[in-house]
């Protein structure tokens, strides 16, 4: 094998078509962009998606359902195994962003149970899951909302 006799296999490269090239071509004149409109311009040929060509659009004719909630971004999940690497006996939403275990754009917090707690303390202000909150009283913590 040689260097210069390398060449692709066959059917491997198409040429491309050149259009606008001649009536004899099968693509001349129009270019196969058929006549006026927005398809037939340049640059113009782009609609964006879910558009029906001024038609109310189907993603705005059909009901909206199932619920959203706006404070779902607003609060943090806390693992429950986390609260055992805090000293303090009583937690509030002070000592957890202290800790670092909320973010700083949250506004409440819910205790989540993952993993088994070992210390014994007080949650308040925070929510928490049914699973949680028996985990916590469990290990003779409690818990106020």
């Amino acid at each position: 094998m040689k260097l210069n006799t390398l060449k692709p296999a066959d059917g491997a490269r198409k040429d491309r078509v050149r259009v606008g090239r001649g009536i004899g071509s099968g693509l001349g004149k129009t270019a196969g962009r058929g006549h006026k409109g927005s398809f037939a311009r340049s640059g113009k040929g782009k609609i964006k998606a879910g558009f029906e060509g001024g038609q109310m659009p189907m993603y705005k004719r059909l009901p909206k359902v199932g619920f959203r909630s706006k404070i779902k971004n607003d609060t943090a999940e806390v693992m429950l195994y986390k609260l055992d690497m805090l000293e303090a006996g009583e937690i509030d939403f002070a000592a957890l962003r202290a800790a670092k275990l909320v973010p700083a754009n949250a506004k409440q917090a819910k205790v989540v149970k993952k993993g088994e707690v070992g210390k014994k303390f007080v949650l308040k202000g925070l929510l928490a899951t049914a699973g949680a909150k028996a985990a916590i009283e469990a290990a003779g913590g409690s818990v106020t909302e």
